[in-house]
């Protein structure tokens, strides 16, 4: 196995979490080794940014790289099941107008440029490094990784940040990792070339597109490809009777407006994906000499487009409550404290939409945002991701939920039909077969 080395930090995986808090924690000085444990570039869905991690990437030192590879994004367009309308809202409605732009990036090509950059500045940054043991005590942790070459590699770190995505290591080692019973989805989706997207400044913005059974996303990327993808109910994708391909076309022409742009359209590759239920939350994100951040916490449905900019937050506040740890031990507790909250902030006021999504009332609602109340600022600024706005940002949020509550009880039949629509969609089916997007084992201590 090898002689044993040392470090402060050792951050397994290298997504936009691991990145982020490596970088932070290099420029505080500490010995830093990032563990990755597939090749960058690597796939992963998840393209769509949000203008609330322009900041982010101005204070990590790369938002020119990621503007080089991104299509600008200004809003959202909102399709409905049925009829000609449409509902186009931008970023810049929100509290504050500032964060009025985004991009769509091939996260290939993003998370490698957050990884290299990590390593620029100093962390020691390892691929083909799976992480196979992880074993605590009072003093820190011992970490066994296996190379691609067979050979073990060994470390004694102060302390541990869970970075490992869906793997979801600590949560599932101590046990803490719990199923969302409020929720339950799948997805499966492709890339197209020559799809038709909107004119002008919105053709890099992203469309949603509800259908029966779930909805569509539409994401534009720079090189001219198109994501396309529908997350759908469980009962959908499990009733699935022929090739997954096939499927995907077939659910495509339930949206006409979408099967219509992508009429000219080629399939990238002849590739069609899926993956399982997603949605998932651990029951703490730190312990005594180890914290989780990103997907290795909590996901949810990526609905709105959330994902990236909660966990490269999470690696900025991740930082601060690591440097704590190690430089004042005293104070740990109540920074920990703190810091669960504030993870809890993005997750709950998106899933509170999320949980939500079927009842027509929410679909009215976005279709025709109103600004009553400064409504409409409340839900551009949490579609921005301008979630810690502040009590401007908290009222108007909700007086939203107000909002939406007094039309749902005008309209108590529709309503009550949503709630129990909604309670159908949401039934455990089991495990879906033919999950595609996992090319390796998850790594398991």
């Amino acid at each position: 196995m090898g002689e044993r080395a040392t470090c402060d930090v050792l951050v397994i995986g290298g997504g936009p979490a691991g990145s982020t808090i490596a970088t932070q924690l290099v420029r505080q000085g500490r010995r830093v080794v990032m563990l990755e444990k597939d090749h960058h570039p690597r796939f992963h869905i998840g393209e769509s940014l949000l203008p609330g991690n322009v900041a982010l990437f101005d204070k990590l030192g790369v938002r020119e790289q990621i503007d080089r590879i991104g299509m600008p994004k200004f809003g959202i367009e909102f399709v409905p099941q049925e009829g000609p309308e449409r509902s186009y809202v931008d970023f810049a409605e929100g509290w504050d107008p500032s964060k009025g732009q985004a991009w769509q990036v091939r996260r290939s090509d993003m998370d490698e440029i957050l990884f290299r950059h990590a390593g620029q500045q100093g962390a020691l940054t390892l691929e083909g490094a799976q992480v196979r043991q992880v074993t605590f005590d009072e003093g820190g942790a011992d970490v066994t990784a296996q190379m691609e070459d067979g050979s073990q590699r060994q470390w004694r770190a102060r302390f541990v940040v869970d970075a490992s995505g869906r793997d979801t290591l600590l949560a599932n080692h101590f046990k803490t990792k719990q199923k969302n019973d409020r929720h339950n989805s799948t997805a499966l989706f492709g890339h197209f070339r020559h799809a038709r997207r909107l004119p002008g400044k919105r053709e890099g913005n992203i469309s949603i597109c509800w259908f029966e059974h779930g909805w569509f996303w539409f994401i534009p990327l720079a090189d001219g490809t198109t994501s396309v993808g529908a997350v759908c109910w469980a009962y959908y994708l499990k009733a699935r009777d022929k090739p997954l391909k096939d499927y995907f076309f077939d659910t495509l022409k339930l949206c006409p407006e979408l099967y219509d742009r992508l009429k000219d359209a080629e399939l990238v590759d002849d590739k069609v994906h899926a993956t399982g239920n997603f949605s998932y939350s651990s029951d703490r994100a730190t312990g005594d000499r180890y914290l989780m951040i990103g997907d290795a916490y909590t996901f949810i449905d990526p609905m709105f487009s959330s994902g990236v900019f909660l966990a490269m937050q999470a690696g900025f506040d991740g930082a601060e409550l690591v440097a704590t740890a190690l430089d004042r031990p005293a104070d740990y507790p109540a920074a920990r404290t703190a810091f669960e909250e504030r993870m809890r902030v993005g997750p709950r006021d998106y899933s509170w939409f999320i949980y939500r999504s079927t009842n027509p009332t929410i679909r009215d609602m976005f279709m025709h945002p109103k600004n009553i109340f400064k409504v409409k600022q409340g839900l551009m600024s949490l579609l921005a991701a301008d979630i810690h706005h502040g009590p401007a940002y908290r009222q108007s949020l909700r007086m939203f939920k107000v909002v939406y509550y007094f039309v749902s009880l005008t309209h108590p039949v529709r309503s009550w039909r949503g709630w129990r629509r909604r309670r159908v969609n949401i039934a455990d089916h089991g495990k879906l077969r033919g999950e595609t997007i996992q090319t390796n084992p998850p790594s398991k201590i």
